[in-house]
């Protein structure tokens, strides 16, 4: 019984530990060299394709799949306005990026459309964005073509002044 007991707590104490070092946050600045994987407070969201970290990036490839929805969800963030720079590259062929509001990455139908999807053209982006409540921010990239690739580095999440 005590054994139960103990090991009850533990998992309690585990799950508060996890959330409580996903807190909600007013700036972000990832440059993902350190990701072994996904980074725990990150959701990867790969449809049937493939979205993972390596080489100091993430990387988003569609193997046999183009056209699948592929998310890189944010750790929640604070209500507010705020600049998103981000570097973005791929391998050839048709890739947009288009930003959501997400109150939860687990629910598809809490993912808004913040953005009109715009072409990776290999630059820096840089966008505006407005969150009216604390919520995730999530990545959409869109590939349509057989192994095809879009590599992010370089993420900064700041306050507008």
């Amino acid at each position: 019984m005590r054994k139960i007991v103990l090991s009850g707590i533990a998992v309690i104490g585990g799950f508060l530990t996890a959330s409580a070092q996903c807190k909600p946050v007013a700036t972000l600045t990832e440059n993902f060299d350190t990701w072994k994987d996904i980074n725990k407070c990150w959701t990867a969201q790969p449809g049937k394709a493939m979205l993972y970290a390596s080489d100091k990036r993430i990387i988003f490839y569609s193997m046999s799949n183009p056209g699948e929805n592929m998310y890189l969800v944010t750790p929640e963030i604070k209500a507010g306005t705020y600049t998103l720079s981000v570097d973005l590259s791929d391998n050839g062929g048709e890739t947009t990026l288009e930003l959501f509001s997400v109150n939860s990455p687990s629910d598809a139908k809490s993912f808004v459309s913040i953005t009109k999807p715009s072409k990776i053209t290999g630059e820096k982006k840089t966008y505006t964005i407005s969150l009216k409540k604390d919520s995730h921010l999530g990545l959409k990239v869109f590939l349509n073509g057989v192994h095809q690739a879009v590599y992010m580095d370089n993420l900064s999440l700041t306050p507008k002044k």
